[in-house]
This record gives structure tokens, C-alpha cells and sequence, in this order.
């Protein structure tokens, strides 16, 4: 088992914005954390069914291209390579396999409510710790029976949806992405469209 702390967050990252970033430095910083994992859904379970998703490889390389320079932070694509719908729980299972035990989850205020209806929620109950961000919006309550902690965040009033109804307006987003970000999207053209 190494004892280098790890961090995974997880997201559809359609596109990866600054508050993600503000979000996974922090947590980077509050706990210590050698690695956070920036984890790609591949099948965005929970939200699939009701928006297209741009593909994987899109939001692989947006992620790629948003923390570049940011020490600690990496692109990690477990959950696309593994196919299918993603959970969290058998991304842990991989970390464990690599020696990686008891890794901190990252979710945001406006998810820690939800955490029991995750795929396999009792077993990710004991082999991972959950870190729950402020949200705007959102009041910042820890589930219960999750080893849990409670960080402020700087709260950067910023949402995926947000960015892509911006796009599809045809509104400069250079204040919510990075310029990476941007160029991919509209090399791409992936958010001309409303969604």
C-alpha cells in the first residue's frame, strides 16, 4: 500500500471550467493530496438519459488541456477505458490495485446528498473518504455515515451548462475556461448548438 494520499474527481467535464480547477486545488491543498484525479465519466449515468454528452475523447483532451501546468492535478480515464457506465466504486477498486487505499472522493455540496444512491454506495462508504466542497447555492451538509470533511471552497459561480448555452450564443467564455479549452471546443465545434 503506498501512503501517498490521492484524490479522485470525478465529472462529465462538458467542458472542464475554472471552478473545477479552483475546486481540485483546493482540495489538493486542504488535504495534503500528492495526486487529485481529474476522472472522466465515460457514460455519464445520472445524466445521460436526459442531454447529449459530448465524447469521450472531447472531454478527455478539454481536461488535458485545462490543468495544464497544475501541479498534482491529472487527467485520468479509467472510467472511459473501462467502457459502459461509470461508478466511482470500480474506479476505487482500480486504485486499490495499484496499492491506493482510501482515497478521497470530491463532490460538491449540491451532490453530498446523493451520495447513498451511487452504484455500490455501502462499499464505497468504507474504502473511501469523502471531501465535500461549498457550492453556491447549496448548504454544505456531510451524509451521514461517510467518513467526510468539509471544505470552503471559493465558490467561483460557474456550471458546465452555464459555459455551453454561453457557446451556443456565441458568447466570449475566455472568464469561466481556459483558452486550451476554448480553442478545443471550437475547433470542434462541439457547443454551437443548443443542448
Amino acid at each position: 500500500m503506498t501512503s501517498s494520499p490521492i484524490g479522485l474527481f470525478g465529472g462529465t467535464f462538458d467542458p472542464p471550467h475554472l471552478g473545477h480547477l479552483a475546486a481540485a486545488k483546493r482540495c489538493r491543498d486542504a488535504l495534503g493530496l500528492e495526486r487529485v484525479l481529474m476522472v472522466v465519466a465515460n457514460d455519464p449515468w445520472q445524466k445521460s438519459p436526459s442531454r447529449r454528452i459530448s465524447s469521450a475523447k472531447d472531454r478527455l483532451a478539454m481536461v488535458e488541456l485545462a490543468i495544464e501546468g497544475e501541479v498534482g492535478l491529472e487527467v485520468c480515464d479509467y472510467e472511459v477505458a473501462r467502457g459502459g457506465e461509470s461508478y466511482t466504486i470500480d474506479t476505487v477498486g482500480q486504485l486499490e490495485a495499484q496499492g491506493y487505499e482510501d482515497p478521497w472522493i470530491i463532490v460538491g455540496s449540491d451532490l453530498s446528498t446523493t451520495m447513498d444512491s451511487w452504484e455500490r454506495a455501502e462499499q464505497l462508504r468504507d474504502r473511501a473518504r469523502l471531501a465535500v466542497l461549498s457550492r453556491p447555492g447549496s448548504p454544505l451538509e456531510l451524509p451521514t455515515g461517510w467518513r467526510a470533511v468539509a471544505l470552503e471552497s471559493d465558490e467561483l459561480d460557474i456550471s458546465s451548462s452555464m459555459v455551453r448555452h454561453l457557446c451556443a450564443e456565441g458568447a466570449d467564455v475566455s472568464s469561466y475556461v481556459r483558452a486550451g479549452v476554448i480553442r478545443h471546443l471550437e475547433d470542434h465545434d462541439l457547443y454551437s448548438g443548443a443542448r
